[in-house]
């Protein structure tokens, strides 16, 4: 008990709040904050995906132009998720596919998946024990299709700036499903700049396009913003419980992402450094994005039995000087 406050949002807690105007009109908003200056905004119509990350008021993540877009604007024709891809600090990719639209197995795959633009049927917080805990379900699911249902949990204790994410896909349906999911993380100016030190700890790292790899000797160092950038992405190979750390040594924030390879074998970095599209993608996953059909055919792709599950792990921690 604080004797000094009359109610803990003085320093701590979570709001609910509803967009007006715009694309973004009516959607819900968790406004998370700990007693130790981290700051973060869940969607809980678009997945409960991390829309903003901040500490002590210091940017960490990348808003996209289009701004907040309610699902009932999503595109799912072609590239169309573009055009609703807010980015936010994290957008959830999946979960039957990742990267490009294809077609698989006489199904059509929109990019990405679907899972980024379902709303939430049921979210809750609560905390406990020093720790502000925040679950939502996602239903990814349809008929005479693939059922899936999410259970994500965020962990934030009140006294750390860390963010532990937990997320239990389950296949609630009668028949073998396949699973893809990516985290894209996307980290935004002012963490991101040409001041930004990155470290991947890969055994071994590739370009996923012929000009990516024209670009791999120079893929952890940042560059300002340049007029015509092509965005590059790059495969890095991780094993066991990787550290992925990003530090800008101008203005002495930084940010760690740890995860589970076991769970999440798959590491992406997409770089981009575009004017106004200046962004840097750590995206660990259990695919890689491109598409199911070449995940099918190398062999990488995921199947969930009927009434089994998988847990998905990842920590996020927020540094400053």
């Amino acid at each position: 008990m604080n004797n000094y406050i009359g109610h803990p949002s003085q320093i701590y807690g979570v709001e609910e709040h509803r967009l007006v105007g715009g694309r973004g009109d009516g959607m819900r908003l968790y406004e998370v904050r700990n007693a130790a200056g981290l700051a973060f905004t869940l969607s809980l119509d678009r997945c409960a995906d991390i829309v903003r990350l901040s500490l002590h008021g210091v940017n960490y993540g990348y808003f996209a132009a289009c701004g907040y877009v309610a699902p009932t604007y999503y595109d799912q024709e072609g590239f169309g998720f573009l055009k609703s891809f807010t980015a936010g600090f994290l957008t959830t990719c999946g979960l039957f596919n990742v990267g490009a639209p294809c077609t698989d197995e006489g199904e059509d795959l929109p990019q990405h998946g679907t899972i980024s633009h379902i709303p939430c049927e049921n979210a809750y917080y609560f905390i406990e024990n020093d720790e502000i805990h925040i679950r939502a379900t996602m239903r990814d699911a349809r008929l005479f299709g693939n059922k899936l249902l999410l259970e994500r949990e965020y962990i934030c204790p009140l006294h750390e700036n860390r963010i532990e994410l937990v997320d239990c896909i389950k296949n609630i349906g009668s028949v073998e499903a396949p699973l893809m999911m990516l985290y894209h993380c996307n980290l935004g100016y002012p963490l991101l700049s040409e001041d930004m030190q990155l470290s991947i700890p890969s055994t071994s790292v590739r370009g996923m396009s012929a000009h990516a790899e024209s670009g791999l000797a120079a893929c952890t160092t940042m560059e300002k913003p340049q007029r015509g950038y092509e965005e590059m992405c790059f495969a890095h190979q991780l094993t066991g419980n990787p550290t992925v750390t990003a530090k800008n040594k101008a203005s002495g924030v930084g940010l760690s992402m740890s995860f589970d390879t076991r769970e999440l074998p798959c590491f992406t970095e997409w770089k981009m450094m575009g004017e106004g599209d200046y962004v840097l993608g750590l995206e660990p996953g259990n695919s890689l994005p491109e598409g199911r059909v070449r995940a099918r055919e190398s062999g990488r792709l995921e199947m969930l039995a009927p009434g089994t599950k998988k847990t998905h792990h990842l920590t996020f921690v927020l540094t400053e000087e």
